[in-house]
């Protein structure tokens, strides 16, 4: 293990190095242009289905959306001298014309007879589904939570195992300087002795 952030103090007692760790890093940029070439090519949003690109490439042109075709809605008789099947076409117009508002009709009738009911349900679901999903944030920030503490015990543990190996490391080293020393010494009285 190469870091625990929960045992190592460095920075803080020496504040020095937080100014040479400073140094080190570069500075970051808090944007980057579009054209730099670290960053990988846009994707292509919606190759595969053209309406989708085609309404993508107007939002990005700035165009406004066109306005819904309501010439469809409208009930025009033929021109005065029109033919005959100027007139059925008109004629099926009106039938349609007269379908599409009986279908709102009907949709409406069924909105006042069953949309409170179904929109009472629909907050209910919806009511449940953030107290389920509010339960299941707070079980994934319990578990974060453990994790985290298990990990401070951890490198706590680890980090005194560490001072404990340091602090024995340095003994060893001390001693034998102390023995390199006393034998430096011992081979100086010994050639004093031979002398």
């Amino acid at each position: 293990l190469d870091n625990l952030p929960y045992y190592d103090r460095d920075l803080e007692v020496q504040p020095q190095l937080k100014e040479k760790v400073g140094r080190l890093l570069p500075p970051s940029s808090a944007s980057v242009p579009d054209d730099d070439p670290r960053l990988p090519p846009l994707p292509e949003l919606f190759a595969s289905n053209p309406l989708l690109k085609a309404e993508l490439d107007r939002v990005s042109a700035h165009k406004p959306l066109n306005a819904l075709d309501t010439s469809r809605y409208t009930l025009p008789s033929p021109p005065p001298g029109a033919s005959e099947e100027d007139w059925l076409h008109a004629l099926d117009n009106a039938k349609s014309q007269l379908e599409h508002q009986l279908n709102r009709q009907s949709n409406i009738s069924l909105l006042q007879t069953y949309g409170a009911n179904a929109w009472r349900v629909a907050n209910y679901r919806t009511e449940a589904d953030v107290e389920r999903f509010g339960r299941l944030l707070e079980r994934l920030r319990e578990d974060v939570t453990g994790v985290n503490r298990g990990r401070k015990a951890s490198h706590t543990a680890i980090g005194k195992q560490l001072t404990s190996l340091e602090g024995r490391w340095t003994e060893l080293i001390s001693s034998l300087l102390q023995i390199e020393l006393a034998n430096v010494a011992l081979e100086a009285e010994l050639e004093g002795l031979r002398r």
